[in-house]
């Protein structure tokens, strides 16, 4: 029963974050500018509650996706499974971390948006060998290389490029990590459930039991 939950919590948590997070910058309205501020900015100065809950909901719920690959023997062990739960690990740290401590949130920051694509590049190969995740592995794949460009865009950016439209790069890696974990859950929910026997008829149930 605890094997078929894991993909459930995955799911519904990651798009809990998602509509979270999206809510939160909508209600902010004119005054939130995406192109140039970060996430961690906008909850240190708007609606940090939401946006903390949804980051620790987030890391959880990647948790309980890493413990329901595992459940199934997905090809995850070894170094996928350490990042995802470095990821996991660095988003719960940050939604406990205050919004102020921007050099803490700067510090965690850094091992989240890094796991993900290098995690993905390794699990692409691995699941298009085996026959129930090939066609998930083809589109982590893309989405691997999305988010390898946007990583280096962002490290660009945070460097020599002194900040110019980090918000937006930022979006659009966080967009392509979380697509990779969703994509993952998505499958995980329908190998979990798809698995699951049908009850036998009351009928076929009491011819068994006479044999």
């Amino acid at each position: 029963m605890v094997k078929r939950l894991y993909p459930v919590i995955a799911c519904a948590g990651i798009l809990f974050a998602v509509i979270s997070v999206v809510a939160a910058q909508v209600n902010a309205g004119p005054t939130l500018d995406p192109v140039t501020m970060t996430i961690s900015e906008f909850a240190s100065r708007y609606d940090g509650f939401m946006i903390e809950t949804a980051m620790a909901v987030l890391g959880l719920s990647s948790l309980a996706l890493v413990a329901g690959l595992r459940a199934v023997r997905a090809p995850i062990d070894g170094w996928p499974a350490a990042l995802m739960t470095v990821w996991s690990g660095s988003l719960v740290a940050a939604a406990i971390v205050p919004g102020s401590a921007a050099g803490a949130h700067l510090a965690l920051s850094v091992p989240a948006f890094v796991s993900i694509p290098v995690a993905a590049v390794q699990l692409a190969g691995r699941l298009g060998a085996d026959a129930r995740w090939s066609a998930t592995g083809r589109v982590v794949e893309w989405l691997a290389l999305v988010a390898g460009i946007a990583l280096a865009a962002i490290t660009y950016v945070a460097l020599p490029g002194h900040g110019v439209m980090i918000g937006l790069v930022e979006r659009l890696l966080l967009t392509a990590e979380v697509s990779i974990l969703f994509v993952l859950a998505v499958r995980l929910l329908r190998l979990t459930w798809a698995a699951v026997p049908r009850e036998m008829p009351a009928q076929e149930r009491h011819v068994a039991a006479l044999r």
